[in-house]
């Protein structure tokens, strides 16, 4: 049976009857948001434990449709989700923020999935008011669009959640005069991963960061009916452990404020992981999202601390798409199922499957939909979908591709990284040289990179691009997939082709000869020309030059031979 989610029980009789609608009625009896199918000869009963157990039993009915060329399989479906809360939060501040034709179109496609709820993560990408320098470039969500992408929501038993971070990530502030005065460090820093940095976290001791955020919440939570409100707090690197009273303090008082009444505060949980004495002094009515992108990740120890705390807690896995170009699906899989296991064991109530955009959002839409699918099905029933065919999924049920070949594609290059031997979390080996040209191929980072493992990422480059130009995806938005899925492959060509060339050398962009690199800066032209047509087609202008820096920048130092030595803040040994 090919279903996403796969429902927790599903008994056939080997009969088929003919198709018709479904007599529906609730039973309040049922699991929350459960709901049983019925399929007889003499007709389809569907019985809903609410409104939501009735959209997805009808959910699961037009899967069964698609799957019965004109017939329903007879037999009985029970069914009903391991977590109250199965959401997805996108990036929109780094740097795309999509048009809410595609937010809408990937709602509906998430809904399908039986998601319901939605976050649309942001730093400046909100149209404050009074704040119009910070947004002017950024093509920013204003309150009529989101009151519109709410009632949207609504309709399909989605739940649209404001997500506006409130410490760190403010660097798109802070690079403002008006704002500087706000930074824990005005002048920069360097982060733990020895990166230089400009200044990322307002001080939360400034009595003025603390009206700076209280005028953010006050205008931006009356555009949303979701009583939960995401406040970030992650990674607020300026801030010495020493100081971390500080960063509990600042968690009590926005805990407290009246902007927050009556609402559900959730936020990160990097700074209490794993630390029982601080999840016991977190204040009652917050929700700490545990996050991890890595199929190690401590999902189960940190969430086993938290239980522990009598802190409410959901785990938070990601798309592992960011700094990728292809992804990387083994890993999103096993992260997903880890968070997934880990929120049962330990009492968990949400799973926020997070889609990130570091470092200008090179990776393409289609990219991230494998992972999506399957944090979806995890998050529905953990049982049932960790092991599904989950290739077979995505071509009946997300790119209605009867060849099947569009999804091998995906999950064929969301593994191409695994080809080569040096690793390491949260980006793809195949893609260091594309952001940090500075840096050496083969050597450092990428010690133990070879020719001969290069080869292969062409040979699978290879065989995805046939399979994508045999497939048949028949959805709405076929064309523009296929165009993305050429798109990521010819990017991913291009920079296989530089890594072996600088592997021919000592390693370094300077070691090319001039014409090679001009040939190289030919391809990076047109790849360039593409990736601003396909941006538009999905995505509002502003955020667009911020990320074609990332590509002018491989660009520069195709042109020279010589790339900036400090690019991206990390500077080349």
């Amino acid at each position: 049976m090919n279903l996403i989610p796969m429902p927790r029980t599903v008994e056939l009789t080997g009969a088929t009857v003919a198709l018709r609608p479904a007599a529906r009625r609730i039973d309040p009896s049922l699991p929350a948001q459960g709901y049983e199918l019925h399929i007889e000869e003499s007709g389809v009963a569907l019985v809903g434990a609410d409104d939501a157990g009735l959209l997805y039993g009808e959910t699961t009915l037009a899967q069964l449709t698609r799957l019965g060329d004109g017939a329903l399989p007879a037999g009985v479906v029970r069914d009903h989700p391991d977590l109250p809360v199965r959401a997805v939060m996108l990036d929109v501040s780094r740097d795309k923020v999509p048009t809410t034709a595609t937010l809408e179109a990937l709602i509906d496609r998430l809904a399908s999935l039986k998601v319901n709820q939605v976050q649309l993560y942001s730093e400046h990408t909100f149209a404050y008011r009074d704040h119009a320098r910070v947004h002017a470039a950024a093509s920013p969500l204003d309150g009529d669009e989101i009151r519109r992408l709410d009632a949207f929501c609504r309709a399909r038993h989605v739940e649209l959640v404001p997500n506006q971070n409130c410490l760190g990530h403010m660097n798109r502030w802070l690079a403002h005069e008006r704002y500087r005065p706000l930074a824990l460090e005005p002048e920069g820093f360097v982060d733990p991963f020895g990166m230089a940095r400009p200044p990322m976290t307002i001080d939360p001791a400034n009595p003025a960061s603390l009206e700076l955020v209280r005028s953010l919440l006050a205008e931006l939570l009356p555009h949303f009916t979701s009583r939960r409100v995401h406040v970030g707090l992650d990674e607020p690197w300026e801030l010495p452990a020493g100081r971390f009273e500080e960063y509990l303090a600042w968690v009590r008082t926005l805990r407290a404020l009246p902007e927050l009444d009556g609402y559900e505060m959730l936020m990160w949980g990097d700074m209490v992981a794993g630390h029982p004495e601080r999840a016991a002094a977190l204040p009652a009515g917050v929700t700490v999202c545990e996050w991890g992108y890595e199929d190690w990740a401590p999902f189960d120890e940190h969430c086993a601390v938290l239980a522990e705390a009598d802190v409410p807690f959901w785990v938070a896995p990601g798309t592992s798409s960011w700094l990728t170009i292809l992804g990387r699906i083994t890993n999103a899989r096993g992260t997903c199922r880890r968070a997934a296991a880990a929120a049962l064991a330990h009492g968990g109530s949400g799973f926020l499957n997070t889609d990130w955009g570091d470092n200008g959002h090179l990776q393409q839409p289609v990219i991230s939909e494998p992972a999506l699918a399957y944090g979806a099905a995890v998050s529905w029933c953990l049982e049932a979908n960790a092991d599904i065919d989950l290739g077979a999924a995505l071509s009946t049920h997300v790119f209605e591709d009867p060849t099947g070949r569009l999804a091998g594609a995906l999950l064929d290059l969301g593994d191409a990284h695994r080809l080569v031997t040096p690793q390491f979390p949260n980006m793809s080996t195949l893609v260091l040289h594309l952001y940090y040209p500075q840096l050496s191929v083969g050597r450092g980072l990428t010690k133990g990179l070879l020719d001969e493992e290069l080869v292969a990422v062409e040979r699978c480059l290879a065989s995805a691009r046939a399979d994508v130009e045999a497939s048949r995806p028949a959805r709405a938005d076929a064309a523009w997939v296929l165009d993305e899925a050429r798109f990521s492959i010819d990017l991913m060509s291009l920079l296989v082709a530089d890594a072996r060339a600088r592997l021919r050398g000592d390693g370094s962009l300077g070691s090319l000869n001039p014409a090679e690199r001009a040939g190289l800066g030919r391809t990076l032209d047109a790849l360039i020309e593409r990736y601003r047509d396909l941006w538009l087609r999905r995505n509002r202008p502003g955020g667009l030059d911020d990320s074609l820096g990332w590509l002018g920048n491989l660009r520069a130092a195709y042109a020279t031979g010589r790339p900036d030595p400090s690019w991206g803040g990390l500077t080349a040994p």
